[in-house]
């Protein structure tokens, strides 16, 4: 490691942080580069500790340094993507003193006390990424959620299953990628399962017959709306590669942009991928908003500015305030 460089930050650089093979931070830091002339970090947390880092008070001020991160001090702004949660490398077997608690705790906070614009801001990113308070501000902001239920109670779970006068939803409720299955239309069999949910809770909410989905990909105030339309009689649950799904740019009315735009200040956050559904019925219904969602196949299918639109949000000088 090349060790601390002193003196008057010039922040000319733009940090991403994020893991490695992230289509979204090349794509954005190309954007950068090319049309706002301002030098890319690109790190990856997964890499610590293999990589060497410090963090240093004097009288001088602070100063950090990272063996594969140089520059942290000029980043005029950080895009905070990791993979969820963030967790430092393991490394069993090369190092009995490994303490990955340890290791993300300096590195969270070496990375988190860079005083630069965020997007998103660390604490609220992690705040906003359990649905439960999504549902609940979405609801203070004027927006439609489906009836929903969060529980390990197979009974209440059951009864509400039961209860509702059409298909109901399941999904297990978590944060960490790749850990929870899809969401699905609860069936039959899945009754004689309900006790599993004992061990780790699960949401069950009404599926809402739609006329088409809506991918909201948000950065500051700015909305970039795609209409997701699947041939008829799909589950539209999700995005599926085998089922053969369009996509289109389209609006929103003025109402439902004035509660996204309730809902994200209240959640603290300038950038995230939101999904709604249109019902049979006109209303718009929220579903959630992933602070760090993927939406690379939306620019590839409509051709929208998307990753320029962030790349204009990181470089403006006028958000070089601090956190």
């Amino acid at each position: 490691m090349s060790g601390f460089r002193r003196g008057p930050a010039r922040r000319d650089s733009v940090l991403i942080v994020c893991d490695t093979g992230d289509p979204h931070a090349a794509a954005v830091a190309t954007m950068v580069e090319q049309v706002h002339g301002l030098e890319v970090i690109r790190f990856d947390p997964s890499t610590y500790p293999r990589a060497y880092g410090s963090f240093r008070v004097d009288r001088l001020g602070t100063a950090r340094a990272m063996s594969r991160a140089v520059g942290l001090d000029r980043a005029r702004s950080v895009w905070w993507r990791p993979a969820t949660p963030s967790r430092s490398a393991l490394m069993p077997g090369i190092d009995s003193d490994f303490e990955p608690d340890a290791c993300d705790s300096f590195l969270e906070g070496m990375l988190w006390s860079i005083p630069a614009h965020w997007v998103n801001d660390p604490g609220a990113d992690r705040t906003a990424s359990r649905r439960i308070v999504q549902w609940e501000t979405a609801v203070r902001a004027g927006l439609r959620v489906p009836e929903t239920l969060v529980t390990n109670d197979p009974d209440e779970a059951r009864s509400f299953t039961e209860s509702r006068p059409g298909p109901v939803v399941f999904k297990r409720d978590g944060t960490r990628r790749g850990s929870c299955p899809q969401a699905r239309i609860v069936t039959r069999e899945d009754f004689a399962r309900m006790s599993d949910i004992r061990r780790c809770p699960a949401a069950f909410q009404d599926y809402v017959q739609s006329e088409c989905e809506l991918r909201v990909v948000w950065v500051d105030g700015v909305e970039w709306t795609v209409r997701v339309d699947a041939p008829p009689g799909v589950q539209r649950l999700v995005d599926r590669p085998a089922v053969e799904v369009s996509f289109s740019a389209t609006t929103l009315p003025a109402s439902v942009s004035k509660s996204l735009a309730t809902l994200m200040g209240a959640l603290g956050l300038g950038f995230g991928v939101l999904d709604l559904r249109v019902g049979l019925d006109g209303e718009y219904y929220f579903l959630e908003v992933d602070p760090r969602g993927r939406f690379d196949h939306l620019v590839t299918a409509t051709g929208l500015p998307m990753f320029r639109s962030i790349a204009d949000l990181l470089a403006d000088d006028e958000m070089v305030t601090g956190r």
